[in-house]
């Protein structure tokens, strides 16, 4: 019973955010070009013209498998970099200047790169995303590493442990909390910058559809794919991540 009031308040506390929102827009729309911004009315046609265009499933199908592609090698290649630099100070001061400099450069810079390397083509925007997510994966891998407590490990070897078993059982469980915080943060980043390569160097996709229209002075379009994205973003967050962040870590949960 209290979850549901909960639930409820939460979803009445949503419907007046996004009812303010619709108001304040309509209101400011009224007072401008069309062209600067356009009014929901209009942006709501724009995007079901956008729903029933032939090359919708394919833009959208575009991006999110590049995104998916960039994030899922960086965190192949991050997390055991992370672990590695987090088991060793020697490793880590060494690679520590590199790793500042992954985190400074942008991911524009790194776009740019990517046309000159691969051309217009996918790889483009999935280097652009690894770019990007991969520095933030490791960085907070090694975080969590580095808080591991060396005298639970020492204390599995006593007993004679392999290391499979400390890595699964002493190890994980402490650097998992950083690896989903990272890769979270990762992610959105991933998502963000792949319209910046797409914008860039891609002959479809969202980025691409988006600087299609803004060259054509298409502002309601543009309206449109923006609250795509943020729309598809919400459900990410709501439908994957946060439930599986709360499946992971329900060991944490105290028990009533």
């Amino acid at each position: 019973m209290e979850t549901s009031k909960r639930i409820l308040s939460l979803l009445l506390q949503r419907g007046v955010l996004i009812a303010v929102f619709l108001l304040l827009w309509w209101y400011a729309a009224g007072r401008l070009p069309s062209f600067v911004l356009p009014g929901p009315e209009r942006v709501f046609y724009a995007f079901n013209g956008l729903v029933h265009s032939a090359t919708f499933l394919h833009d959208l199908g575009a991006t999110m498998g590049r995104v998916f592609s960039g994030f899922v090698l960086a965190t192949l290649i991050g997390t055991p970099l992370g672990l590695a630099l987090g088991s060793s100070r020697a490793l880590a001061r060494f690679f520590e200047p590199i790793l500042a400099v992954l985190n400074t450069v942008s991911s524009a810079i790194w776009a740019i790169f990517a046309i000159i390397w691969f051309g217009i083509s996918d790889a483009t925007t999935i280097f652009v995303v690894f770019m990007t997510a991969m520095p933030l994966i490791l960085t907070n891998v090694w975080q969590g590493a580095q808080t591991v407590e060396r005298q639970f490990i020492d204390l599995a070897r006593s007993f004679r442990m392999s290391r499979w078993q400390i890595l699964v059982k002493i190890s994980l469980p402490s650097i998992l909390p950083y690896f989903f915080s990272g890769a979270r943060l990762a992610f959105g980043f991933g998502w963000r910058v792949s319209l910046v390569a797409e914008t860039l160097g891609a002959s479809d996709g969202i980025g691409y559809r988006l600087r299609q229209a803004a060259d054509l002075v298409q502002s309601d379009q543009v309206f449109a794919w923006t609250l795509l994205l943020v729309a598809l973003m919400l459900l990410l967050e709501a439908g994957v991540l946060k439930p599986l962040e709360r499946w992971l870590f329900r060991w944490k949960t105290p028990s009533r």
